[in-house]
């Protein structure tokens, strides 16, 4: 058999455990969502969300791209996280990273990768601004663990930039930024960082914002 003909007997499998419970439960579904977590995750197929939180379709509104960044020129991660804060209205953020991510791994060397030099260079600049910290590590492996974890402290401080945050901070007193990562040894999750509405920010990073207007970012 095809390798991906058994994805889609795996979903008719998957139907039936789902109707056989809840008859009505892609009914339920299908109208509208309300997940109370946008996550951010890395593109890894070995880390799904949903599998590894144990949520249910509707649960989660989730974007994902390679180790986990959030970048204020990326358009594509600018506006699913406007559409979970300001349509959808999400209680809490996620950017969960993850040990042994390739992207943090390759960032961290002098290997030349093409087009995607470009992303992973927002990784070399955290390895550059925690350099004197990470090179204190001896053991390569807990070095690139703990720089997967000052990456997941920075994407967390990127989100809170936003003025997309900020404002809904202001107004409606709410996302909850968390940062966590999954560990692919043990399956589980580690909290390494949280913000609350009104965290203060340097300075610079505050905007003066009125009641109304999008600007995007």
């Amino acid at each position: 058999m095809e390798s991906h003909k058994k994805l889609l007997l795996a979903n008719k499998a998957w139907v039936k455990d789902k109707l056989d419970v809840h008859p009505d439960y892609f009914q339920t579904h299908c109208e509208t969502q309300t997940p109370e977590f946008m996550w951010i995750g890395c593109s890894d197929s070995r880390v799904p969300a949903e599998d590894i939180t144990g949520a249910e379709p509707g649960e989660l509104f989730v974007h994902r791209n390679i180790a986990n960044l959030v970048i204020h020129t990326d358009f594509s991660m600018l506006s699913a996280l406007q559409y979970a804060v300001e349509v959808l209205k999400v209680k809490h953020i996620i950017v969960c990273g993850h040990y042994n991510c390739g992207g943090v791994k390759n960032a961290a060397t002098r290997r030349d990768f093409g087009l995607i030099n470009k992303w992973l260079r927002y990784i070399k600049d955290i390895y550059r601004a925690n350099r004197r910290e990470l090179e204190t590590i001896e053991d390569p492996q807990q070095r690139l663990d703990r720089l997967v974890e000052l990456n997941v402290r920075e994407q967390l401080q990127n989100l809170a930039e936003t003025s997309i945050v900020q404002r809904s901070w202001k107004r409606y007193d709410s996302p909850v930024l968390h940062g966590w990562v999954y560990d692919l040894r043990t399956g589980y999750l580690k909290e390494i960082a949280s913000m609350k509405p009104g965290t203060k920010l340097d300075d610079i990073y505050m905007f003066e914002l009125d009641e109304g207007g999008h600007d995007g970012h």
